[in-house]
């Protein structure tokens, strides 16, 4: 495993939790407030809230999957340019209606290319609990600029 390529996957993480804070911090939007309000009043089985941060915290990752009734995003795979011999596919699952930690998971695989072979490798520790942590710090949020609007 090369200490490099996982600490340049670990710095664009970073980036995309600091870029997903500075995205919070934009000008409120009345009609997205709306929107949010509306998708709370329905009675679709998974939150709102954590489906919008969701999409939000993944918006620099291509999406091959999002389904708004069964809370699920699945990226398709992605390679960090600076890392081209290793690649990210992150899966997202809303599996309540509440705005709880225990109603979000989140799963991420990462390969190496060896030798002209894609192989799995491990993710590092923590990689997960910290994209689900950015993506509960974004729901409560919203969920405050809902409030306040």
């Amino acid at each position: 495993m090369k200490m490099t390529s996982i600490t340049t996957v670990w710095k664009f993480l970073t980036i995309i939790v600091l870029a997903t804070f500075i995205t919070a911090c934009s000008s409120d939007d009345d009609e997205f407030t709306e929107a949010i309000r509306a998708d709370l009043a329905s009675d679709s089985g998974v939150n709102a809230l954590l489906w919008r941060a969701a999409i939000d915290t993944l918006s620099a990752f291509p999406i091959s999957q999002a389904d708004a009734v069964g809370g699920v995003i699945l990226t398709d795979w992605f390679a960090n340019p600076d890392s081209a011999t290793e690649r990210l596919k992150i899966s997202v699952f809303i599996l309540d209606s509440s705005l709880r930690a225990d109603a979000l998971e989140v799963s991420v695989i990462r390969q190496e290319l060896i030798g002209g072979v894609w192989t799995s490798a491990p993710v590092r520790a923590g990689t997960e609990l910290q994209i689900e942590d950015t993506i509960l710090t974004r729901a409560r949020q919203l969920r405050i600029r809902t409030i306040e609007n």
